[in-house]
């Protein structure tokens, strides 16, 4: 669902690539292994082109890493869930493996993306479009009634999806109760996952999302609250990153995604912050149920999500072989969690993979799989900073451009955080906090006394797009 949008000028996002040092090209030689590989696709043993598999992405895209068949069975449900198989595209020790590792994920811009494989491959061969056969990892995950996880089988595959779905679409079929039949259960089981997750302490934070998209000539500056649907299909995503992640530390060896669960005193703290935002907090109900109760269309609920999402820090890449690590889990899921979903788009989910595709046999770990993942982590955690930085810097970018000839003029906005209090040292800047300006869609710093959660009227002191900053200050 599109909250607000708003038209800008044209937007050069050249000086941000170069600046991030984004490459524009593959050297010659792994662009001829993805030629070769694109060429003579690889053709599985086992065949489950009969599966009616589809895919469910945002509008447009073309790097489709995953399709599903979702089925009741029994006592339950069956989720299949394919998977791109990208190590059967990438020869190891390749100079395409080479220069993967040299992007380690796929860097999204509004003018285009940077993508981790050449777009032959993560656009083409490998990627799960409609009515094409494809290399798949096809994951068969049997459910009991309650949504706990009965079975899984893992194993290469070659698959056919039957339609390329977009969110918006999908989301209408499930409103009017049309939806296709390969993810006609998506909604049911995605609400039984989720009151699983709940039940577990798991945390999802709804903050809308600021993008920037093409328009015509110029661009818009667009923020958007995932639809349901959305949230049903990330809790496919997240069952088979768990079960990955418990055959990962059953066999011994693996990658996961970590995050420290919120400290208590870090929840005492969020806790104390509710009453003043008029947010009623009742005893029993945990962190995820609370929010999931919130509309952040509202400035007091608004500013407790910001304030929420201090629990979630320090996400990371934790490798392992032999012991498991001291702390295997995901506080945001609270579960242990590996990335395995998304390989064209992140190099750690193809090593992650290939980690349970073994273990699911009862074979041993491919040695240049093996030999990655102490490498991954740091490797991952580099590039993630590449992309977040890609991110922000195109929507701060696309906001001072919006707002540079508006330096004068007031505007509604909702105050989400505030500096902390001085403690008694010495100031080292002035008081003010992080601002939401209704219209445009645009989130800032703001100077002056800013009461949290309250709605207030903020004056545009500065905005430069050389420097991609816009400036407040309470009027």
């Amino acid at each position: 669902m599109v909250i607000r949008r708003v038209l800008a000028p044209r937007i050069d996002f050249g000086a941000l690539r170069r600046e991030l040092g984004l490459p524009e090209t593959y050297p010659e030689a792994a662009q001829r292994e993805a030629d070769e590989a694109a060429a003579a696709p690889p053709g599985p043993a086992v065949d489950r082109t009969d599966i009616p598999l589809v895919t469910v992405d945002p509008p447009g895209s073309r790097d489709l890493d995953q399709a599903m068949h979702l089925s009741r069975r029994a006592g339950g449900y069956r989720v299949r869930y394919a998977i791109a198989d990208v190590a059967a595209h990438v020869r190891a020790g390749g100079a395409l493996e080479e220069e993967t590792w040299r992007r380690g994920q796929t860097v999204y811009l509004p003018d285009g993306n940077v993508p981790l494989h050449p777009r032959n491959l993560g656009e083409g061969a490998a990627s799960l479009l409609p009515d094409v056969d494809r290399a798949a990892v096809l994951w068969t995950i049997d459910l009991d009634a309650d949504g706990g996880t009965d079975a899984v089988v893992v194993q290469r595959a070659l698959v056919r999806s039957r339609a390329q779905l977009a969110y918006p679409q999908v989301q209408a079929d499930a409103d009017a109760g049309r939806l296709p039949e390969p993810i006609a259960l998506l909604p049911e089981i995605g609400a039984l996952l989720t009151a699983r997750g709940l039940r577990r302490g798991a945390v999802n934070l709804p903050i809308p999302e600021q993008d920037v998209e093409a328009d015509g000539d110029g661009w818009r500056l667009v923020l958007r609250a995932p639809v349901p649907m959305e949230e049903h299909n990330a809790q496919i995503s997240l069952l088979t990153g768990m079960v990955a992640a418990d055959l990962m530390l059953a066999g011994g060896i693996g990658l996961l995604r970590t995050m420290p669960a919120p400290k208590p005193e870090a929840v005492q703290r969020l806790r104390a912050a509710a009453a003043p935002l008029g947010v009623h907090w009742p005893d029993g109900v945990g962190v995820g149920e609370l929010l999931l109760r919130l509309d952040p269309g509202q400035p007091r609920a608004a500013a407790f999500i910001d304030q929420a999402a201090e629990l979630m820090r320090s996400a990371a890449y934790t490798s392992f072989d032999g012991e498991p690590p001291e702390q295997p889990a995901h506080g945001g899921v609270a579960a242990a969690y590996a990335h395995v979903t998304a390989p064209l788009r992140r190099l750690a989910d193809r090593y992650a993979t290939e980690v349970c595709l073994a273990l699911h046999d009862g074979r041993a770990v491919p040695d240049w799989a093996r030999a990655a993942l102490p490498r991954l982590p740091a490797v991952m955690a580099a590039t993630d900073r590449a992309a977040s930085a890609a991110s922000r810097g195109a929507i701060d970018l696309a906001e001072a451009v919006l707002l540079a000839h508006r330096v004068g003029e007031t505007f509604d906005a909702a105050v989400l955080d505030v500096d902390a209090p001085s403690n008694g040292k010495t100031r080292t800047r002035p008081p003010g906090g992080t601002v939401a300006l209704d219209d445009p869609p645009v989130r800032a710093r703001c100077l002056g006394a800013l009461p949290l959660g309250t709605r207030v009227r903020v004056r545009l002191v500065a905005a430069d797009p050389a420097t991609r900053s816009v400036a407040f200050e309470l009027a």
